[in-house]
């Protein structure tokens, strides 16, 4: 499919599909986002992304356009360093990022807690959307055993899907010795 550039941010958005290889340079698991819907959040997530050396991948459909002020201002300026990849549906990002890799889904019912995970860099760590989370289709694609949830209190519906990103990344990036960190 090619690139398209935001031309408020100079940002580089690429298409997959992508060269699973350049997929696994940052030392950090790779971070796909099924058919998010706020675009803050999501800003919040490629700053983070941006910071820790992970890289961010979407998962269309999208709640909003890439061009959203509100994602800009949340961390779009962050992508002049770190690609961000949007890709067609769950498939293409698989096929993208390569079957060959150990994907982990980030949901409330998973059965390995996320601190339990012995992180890799090669991993993919995948979160749904903020209302309605992976999708049954979706969730088939992983074994029990790699579904994993953050620990929470009994009656609590879910954290926020910032900061659930938040909490798994750096819970590898600390895992794989904090590479690349000041």
């Amino acid at each position: 499919m090619g690139s398209t550039l935001d031309s408020d941010r100079n940002a580089q958005v690429t298409d997959s599909p992508e060269d699973s290889s350049s997929a696994r340079r940052s030392g950090l698991p790779d971070v796909v986002l099924v058919a998010p819907e706020i675009p803050p959040n999501t800003g919040n997530i490629l700053r983070l992304c941006a910071n820790t050396g992970a890289r961010l991948h979407l998962v269309r459909p999208l709640g909003f356009a890439l061009d959203d002020r509100r994602l800009r201002r949340a961390g779009l300026d962050h992508v002049e360093r770190e690609a961000l990849t949007v890709h067609a549906d769950f498939g293409a990002c698989r096929e993208a990022l390569g079957t060959d890799r150990r994907w982990l889904a980030v949901e409330t019912g998973g059965a390995v807690r996320h601190d339990q995970v012995a992180y890799r860099p090669d991993d993919v760590l995948v979160f749904g959307s903020e209302t309605k989370g992976l999708s049954d289709s979706v969730l088939a694609e992983f074994a029990d055993d790699c579904r994993i949830r953050i620990p929470q209190r009994a009656g609590s519906r879910s954290l926020n899907l910032s900061n659930s990103v938040a909490v798994v990344v750096y819970e590898a990036w600390r895992q794989l010795g904090f590479e690349g960190a000041r």
